[in-house]
């Protein structure tokens, strides 16, 4: 983590009230999330794109090839595109076939390798891939959307733009591993090169990339429908289309293994916020790029719609504090003392956890040169963390346990209802997967993703063990040797661990969702139930043929009228 800024007064935010998981559940993007942080590299070192292959047929069946040219590597997305029939298609991981599939190839692929992922890649994990691609993804057409898309081109005539923003995308990704899944090259192969440093920016670019591929692949289409009156989109409608994503439980845990990569990307929120927090005063330039930001991001709640009942009333929570601040922002003084802590103080009183976060992000908009640079203070060594100190004395660890889980200390884990679920790894597809403790024969299975029922086991043993080094206690109980090695991680970084019961019978695996894919950068989170959830990236975003003289961030919100991104 960076050094705080000098001036900064304001502490970040206590990790017991960050933490929890109604709050995490409540995040938004932001300029830390990594489709920003990509697009902002992009555009700096004068990254380069070409199409170099599209070889598709008159069923919208073939292949392409996207390749981007950075200052040092090129990467290219391999695409191949199926004519799926619609009783085959499905967001469900367990699904053989897709409407198109792809690769990220680490540099330019030749014809042997294009004829070598045919084979494999629309096979996705029935099929191997080499250390020579990066990531494997897969995608569905969201088809009412599309065939009105390409009907309407074809005719000559641009989509409606409330159907384009009812769904906001044409395709929807279903999966797009990285990190050596299913013979793809590990994570140690591209760590260290600058461009991919950052958390998931293989998979960010693959994603960045296929939007691309896609929107090409639709105007394709209608151009062969119909050659002579087919059309291509507004280049302002066309922006409007982003990727969808379906992400289901299989990405929860995520944020409970890692917990010192996690810690990073909260502290580096958090610090963002306090150092703006600290600011003693506001230019008139950035007050009112903020108000314009929080008009579009009011704009932007608009949008956003769901029929989850949990989310129709955090929506309704958002657009109501949404318009809670924009009146207060009528009168504010955004320019006296500490007016951004003043703004948040407010905001702790006034508005729900939806709107409070929301605020976050909405205050690191107008301050790039105090926000970007903990971009790069958001990845980990992880290995470093993992190994115990056993030096470390049981009086020590008892105190840290009584700081970190406490709520899990003052918790009764003999209710049923505080352990209702079970975390485990299902047979077939190897997937994390959640069911019911006392409903179902799963509990031998169980993975360990309840550090607090843990924690509070382990210290109804330490409480009974004499002071002493640590690895004499480990010696006699060993089962606790994964919470000694969390708390020591959580030791030295403060966002490691979450404060909330994640095997309660009211937990909301959605939250655990919400929070990593804010990272991601996602907007439009729609609950389809409380494990799934299907989000959109990249909308508003440039293409990679605008780049250049396009605006590589501030996309994010919808522009008010008249206004120009």
């Amino acid at each position: 983590m960076h050094e705080p800024s000098p001036d900064r007064t304001i502490a970040p935010r206590d990790p017991a009230v960050v933490m929890r998981l109604d709050r995490l559940g409540s995040f938004h993007q932001s300029r830390l999330s990594f489709i920003r942080v990509l697009l902002r590299r992009l555009k700096a070192q004068d990254w380069t794109f070409e199409r170099a292959r599209f070889d598709i047929n008159d069923l919208g069946v073939g292949h392409a090839v996207y390749t981007a040219h950075g200052p040092e590597r090129s990467y290219s997305l391999v695409a191949f595109a199926n004519d799926l029939p619609p009783e085959k298609r499905s967001d469900r991981v367990i699904a053989t076939e897709w409407d198109a599939t792809f690769t990220l190839f680490d540099g330019i692929p030749d014809e042997a390798d294009i004829e070598r992922l045919s084979r494999n890649v629309p096979k996705q994990e029935a099929g191997r891939v080499s250390e020579k691609e990066l990531s494997l993804s897969r995608a569905n057409r969201s088809v009412r959307l599309w065939d009105y898309v390409v009907d309407a081109l074809s005719r000559g005539v641009q989509p409606d733009l409330e159907k384009v923003e009812a769904v906001g995308y044409l395709m929807r990704t279903t999966a797009v591993y990285g990190s050596g899944k299913f013979g793809a090259a590990d994570r140690e192969q591209s760590a260290n090169r600058p461009e991919c440093q950052g958390p998931f920016q293989i998979e960010m670019l693959s994603v960045f990339l296929t939007r691309a591929f896609v929107m090409d692949l639709v105007e394709y289409m209608a151009k062969l429908r119909a050659p002579e009156t087919a059309v291509t989109l507004d280049p302002a409608l066309r922006r409007r289309f982003g990727i969808g994503n379906s992400t289901g439980l299989g990405m929860a845990p995520f944020l409970l293994n890692h917990p010192a990569l996690i810690s990073n990307w909260i502290h580096a929120r958090e610090e963002a916020l306090a150092r703006i927090r600290s600011l003693p005063t506001a230019s008139e330039e950035d007050a009112q790029a903020f108000r314009d930001f929080a008009a579009r991001a009011q704009l932007h709640s608009n949008y956003w719609t769901s029929e989850h009942p949990v989310q129709v009333e955090k929506l309704s929570d958002l657009r109501a504090d949404m318009e809670a601040l924009r009146a207060h922002l009528e009168t504010a003084d955004l320019m006296g003392d500490h007016p951004w802590n003043r703004l948040w103080l407010w905001a702790e009183g006034a508005l729900s956890l939806e709107g409070q976060e929301q605020l976050a992000s909405l205050l690191m908009e107008p301050y790039g040169d105090l926000v970007d640079g903990l971009s790069d203070c958001m990845s980990a060594d992880e290995a470093r963390f993992y190994r115990i100190d056993g030096s470390m004395s049981v009086s020590r660890l008892k105190a840290l346990i009584e700081d970190i889980y406490a709520w899990a200390l003052e918790t009764d884990w003999t209710d049923p209802a505080a352990q209702a679920r079970v975390w485990y790894v299902s047979e077939e597809k190897l997937e994390p997967r959640m069911g019911e403790r006392f409903e179902e024969p799963i509990e031998p299975y169980e993975q360990p993703l309840c550090p607090g029922r843990d924690a509070a086991r382990m210290y109804a043993d330490l409480k009974d063990f004499d002071d002493g080094p640590i690895a004499a206690f480990l010696l006699r109980h060993p089962e606790h040797r994964h919470v000694v090695r969390r708390a020591q991680i959580a030791a030295k970084h403060p966002y490691a661990e979450i404060r909330d019961n994640t095997i309660s019978a009211s937990v909301m695996p959605i939250d655990l969702l919400r929070a990593k894919l804010s990272f991601f950068g996602a907007c439009h989170f729609d609950p389809r139930s409380d494990r799934w959830v299907r989000i959109n990236m990249f909308q508003h975003a440039p293409f990679p043929h605008e780049l250049a003289t396009g605006n590589a961030d501030d996309w994010t919100y919808p522009y008010l009228k008249g206004s120009e991104g």
